[in-house]
């Protein structure tokens, strides 16, 4: 028995269908009568009857109310939404697969699909999360290879695997200009009525786009071929179609699956002719459901990271019950085959919370064999980028390197963890790490498992860099042919010195990921980004955009990792907040912001960072500095050893500086935490009192300091900030080569310096990092020797400490170095613009040690 067709109500209901379902409606005139036909998101659909299920037509009558606003007219009603809702609920989550004489999986997929077809755009918007997003990666890809020049002589080939209606390929339309990227675009799926709904869309949007009915297994490019050389004979030479067509495989410069490897039961042998498929050079990219434990994935260095991926195990079991019923398949070994096939250039693992939190994935991978045909030269030159060592040959190595060598060196063999991995990687048949694999190699492979990385919680401690550039580059005269080592910290400084100097190499050296992180968001901003979009990320701290940018425009030139990071953390920028007030310096940022507020001197900190004076500001300093340096303030908060870490980066060693150069006390082993005593105390208070009253005095905010104008607002000004946010240095940072010297290295100092080829460095610039090692401890020594076997004669190490006279200066002139205190801050004196520190030293190397 049919059912009455129902009514819809004017353009209330019709609105909440395209709010609710993203459908679009016309007004068309058919016999007899006009109608509201219903278009899904880029697809022209047929008549929607509801009869029996089918879902083929929708009539709907149109009155005046129809043309009448929102609110006015007939009471609202929704019958036809309703049985609309019901009937898709029906078809998607209860309707089982219907019986038929036909066995195998294009009749099981039609029992599904064939009373959805027409509507499957509509009702997949809010399902079926991510795919906008895999294209988008994908397109950023495409285009960072179109910049290198890839694309002048040929244009891509793009074969969209399982993809149904069509919706991805018009969706990619938002990335890039699809009709004429692309020399040959196919569509290949195995549900006729899918393929129908496809064809129709292309029919509409005019694109010459082939869609094949065929099952994934059996599909070859080169079958194929004939109708697009028919069609498109300008985009390739008919000498190449020619060699296709008669035998030659041709490969699809990008292949991408849209929820459809869950879908499909011989995922082994679909995963493998995609490796024949792809071209060397070519992009695969996926988004699919998922389930898996964190305990499938350990061990594997090869997935670009696990931010996310581990799924709790009652989510495990209901989501693999739930989907079996419409035989989708999320057990784990088909993520894990298709990443153990491709090499990842990125991962992403995210929850779609508006159904319950479904887990999903997007991945995006390259060909390995590309890589492997090549891996001797890659891995030569990775190592050699990160020891400062000469490209080596496994037959060749000793032969090559011994003459370079001084004597002492001779069996000492320099290979860096990236190369170590790789050699482990390939004697296992495994993929490289994702590393490899990135278009920009700068970033160093590194164990994010590791509990000295784990240890940081996620997040960085620096936002910024307490250190002036201005004075190392007064002390240090960088030039073009020096090979720096340097702590990352925020990447401030790192970024001046490749702004100013220009030097060979910088090896960026930091323990915690995130600060690395960070810095890889720095470099490809300036890659990637406008100078007004630079400026608004990291000089105002906040930019809207910044999700949008990070997936279009910023991917493409960061490791997964970071990648996956910042994703997690986009609110940073686009929160209401500033992008400085998060990492354990946002916590100092916003406790003076809070206490400001508190004590109603909000007004007086902006006078005092827009003085036009230092006169001016002396006297507006004089009504804040009650507040700032409350004895109450600093015994309750300030001089905690919880606010002394989390907030300033003061670890227990260097607060036991501070306590000797007040009480003459000899040092002690800070390894015990031992709680601080009124002594301490007293002693943290004369050293931030020496600290800020000259900053306050001789420095002037508004004009020159961006440190502490930063610290009062969250934010810099375009009169003041660092230099690296200037027209000109984005101008010469957003250079192609700008970075090619740069090397990031998640790891210990001392680790990174051992592994590099004696007398190779010439500065070595190592902030405070000495104050941290404890003096009952042989770590300092350990590293002083080491940083003397890879400096070379007359090489320079510029170091920072918050004691007049460290205890280390001993362990450096005994090792082989002259030390040179070249600034002390004595009690009211100011030595530079951040002025954190009680002495700056020079140690360069005079002798070798053994």
């Amino acid at each position: 028995m049919s059912r009455q067709r129902p009514e819809v109500q004017g353009a209330d209901d019709l609105r909440l269908l395209h709010a609710q379902y993203s459908v679009q409606w016309s007004i068309q005139t058919m016999p007899g009568t006009r109608k509201v036909v219903l278009i899904s998101p880029g697809s022209l659909t047929g008549p929607i009857d509801m009869a029996s299920n089918e879902l083929n037509h929708l009539h709907m009558p149109l009155g005046a109310s129809a043309l009448r606003p929102l609110g006015v007219g007939a009471p609202y009603k929704n019958s036809a939404l309703k049985q609309l809702q019901r009937s898709l609920i029906f078809s998607i989550f209860l309707k089982p697969h219907s019986k038929s004489d036909e066995v195998g999986q294009q009749a099981a997929l039609e029992s599904f699909y064939k009373v959805q077809a027409n509507v499957y755009d509509a009702t997949r918007k809010r399902l079926l999360c991510g795919r906008e997003d895999m294209l988008a990666l994908a397109a950023a890809q495409l285009k960072c290879q179109g910049q290198r020049g890839q694309w002048n002589q040929t244009k891509p080939v793009w074969v969209d695997i399982g993809g149904g209606t069509g919706y991805n390929i018009e969706a990619m339309h938002s990335y890039l200009d699809v009709p004429n990227f692309f020399s040959g675009i196919f569509l290949v799926d195995l549900s006729p009525s899918l393929c129908e709904v496809a064809r129709k869309r292309f029919e509409r949007l005019g694109w010459k786009v082939q869609v094949v009915c065929e099952d994934a297994r059996s599909f070859r490019l080169e079958d194929h071929l004939e109708k697009l050389a028919d069609a498109k004979p300008a985009t390739r030479t008919s000498t190449e179609y020619a060699s296709a067509i008669s035998g030659v495989i041709y490969h699809a410069d990008l292949i991408t699956l849209s929820y459809s490897l869950s879908m499909i039961p011989d995922y082994y042998n679909v995963v493998d002719s995609m490796v024949r498929l792809l071209a060397p050079s070519g992009i695969i990219g996926t988004v699919d459901f998922y389930v898996q434990s964190v305990v499938e994935t350990t061990g594997r260095n090869y997935i670009g990271g696990s931010f996310n991926r581990h799924v709790n195990w009652l989510s495990r079991v209901f989501w693999r019950a739930w989907f079996d019923c419409d035989r989708v398949s999320l057990e784990g070994a088909r993520r894990d085959y298709l990443e153990y096939r491709f090499g990842t250039k990125k991962i992403l693992d995210q929850r779609n919370y508006l159904l319950g939190g479904i887990p999903y994935y997007i991945f995006l991978g390259c060909h390995c064999e590309r890589v492997f045909a090549r891996t001797q030269q890659l891995l030569e030159t990775v190592d050699a980028s990160c020891t400062e060592s000469p490209p080596l040959s496994p037959a060749r190595g000793r032969e090559v390197i011994l003459p370079l060598l001084p004597e002492p060196a001779l069996p000492i063999e320099a290979r860096s963890k990236a190369y170590q991995s790789a050699i482990i990687n390939l004697s296992a048949n495994l993929p490289l790490p994702s590393t490899f694999y990135q278009n920009n190699q700068a970033r160093i492979h590194y164990d994010e498992h590791s509990r000295k990385h784990t240890q940081f919680n996620q997040d960085y401690l620096y936002a910024f860099t307490w250190e002036d550039p201005r004075v190392d580059q007064r002390l240090l005269h960088i030039k073009d042919d020096d090979t720096i080592l340097c702590l990352t910290s925020a990447g401030d400084n790192l970024l001046d010195y490749l702004i100013t100097a220009n030097p060979r190499r910088i090896h960026a050296v930091d323990l915690n990921p995130n600060q690395n992180h960070l810095l890889e968001l720095k470099v490809a901003a300036f890659q990637a980004l406008r100078y007004a979009d630079v400026w608004k990320m990291f000089g105002e701290g906040h930019h809207p955009g910044f999700g949008r940018l990070l997936i279009d425009r910023l991917s493409s030139h960061m490791s997964s990792q970071a990648f996956q990071f910042w994703v997690k953390n986009t609110d940073r920028f686009t929160a209401s907040t500033s992008f400085y007030d998060y990492g354990g310096s946002g916590h100092a940022i916003k406790l003076i912001r809070w206490l400001a507020r508190l004590s109603g001197l909000s007004g007086a900190i902006q006078d005092l960072c827009k003085s036009k004076t230092r006169n001016e500001q002396r006297e507006v300093w004089s009504r804040i500095r009650p507040m700032i340096l409350s004895r109450a303030l600093h015994w309750a908060l300030v001089g905690t050893e919880w606010f002394l870490w989390k907030a300033a980066g003061v670890p227990a060693t260097q607060r036991q500086m501070i306590v000797r150069d007040s009480s003459d006390l000899p040092y002690q082993d800070a390894s015990k935490h031992e709680p601080l005593t009124d002594a301490t105390g007293e002693a943290m208070w004369d050293y931030i009192v020496n600290t800020l009253d000259p900053i306050a005095r001789d420095t002037l905010l508004s004009e020159e300091n961006y440190h502490y104008l930063l610290t009062l607002t969250g934010r810099y000004t375009r009169r003041c900030h660092p230099a690296y946010l200037s027209p000109k240095a984005h101008t010469k940072l957003s250079q192609p080569q700008a970075f090619s010297g740069l090397r990031i290295h998640t790891d210990e100092l001392n680790e990174v310096i051992q592994r590099f080829a004696p007398a190779t460095l010439t500065i070595a610039i190592i902030m405070d990092s000495m104050d941290w090692f404890s003096p009952t401890s042989p770590d300092a020594k350990t590293q002083v020797m080491a940083l003397n076997r890879a400096l070379k004669r007359n090489g320079r190490i510029l170091l920072r400490s918050a004691g007049l006279k460290p205890w280390y200066v001993q362990v450096f002139e005994e090792a082989g170095f002259a030390a040179n205190r070249v600034a002390a801050r004595l009690p009211g004196m100011c030595v530079d613009r951040v002025n954190m520190y009680a002495s700056t030293w020079i140690m360069t190397k005079v002798g070798e040690v053994g």
